[in-house]
């Protein structure tokens, strides 16, 4: 397809993309509003984690799944900047997922295994900038 006509796969992307971005707000959310309970049920492997993440992670990991939020709603929009929105999103999470192994005990804690979450995160956030990139170049986004 080529010009302005959208496949339903297009549309299925997008609704995707937002759906998985608003679970990434939700889990933010968690994160920063962890009360004294739930850090109790916490192992304490995990409490350690969570207690050695600064601050400026959790902002990474906002603006990560809040610029995911706004390239998914940029693809129902049908707008050029949803790349630009993805772009922000990816190089967050990376600052974020980076930043979480290298200043909290999470190699001490998972080790190579816990490195497939992320892995999996990173490579929907490659996708959905690919798709948007190739959605720009058939002419789908104005």
């Amino acid at each position: 397809m080529t010009g302005t006509k959208r496949s339903v796969g297009y549309w299925i992307v997008a609704v995707f993309a937002l759906v998985w971005n608003l679970i990434g707000v939700a889990f933010w959310y968690m994160q920063i509003s962890m009360t004294p309970d739930r850090l109790a049920m916490m192992s304490e492997p995990e409490r350690q984690i969570y207690e050695a993440t600064p601050g400026w992670i959790n902002i990474a990991f906002a603006v990560a799944v809040f610029g995911g939020v706004l390239g998914a709603l940029g693809l129902l929009m049908k707008k050029r900047w949803a790349g630009t929105m993805f772009l922000v999103s990816l190089v967050s999470l990376l600052v974020q997922m980076i930043g979480a192994y290298a200043v909290t005990p999470a190699w001490a804690v998972y080790g190579p295994v816990g490195l497939v979450m992320p892995a999996v995160f990173v490579l929907i956030a490659l996708f959905l900038l690919w798709y948007t990139n190739k959605a720009k170049a058939r002419g789908w986004l104005s």
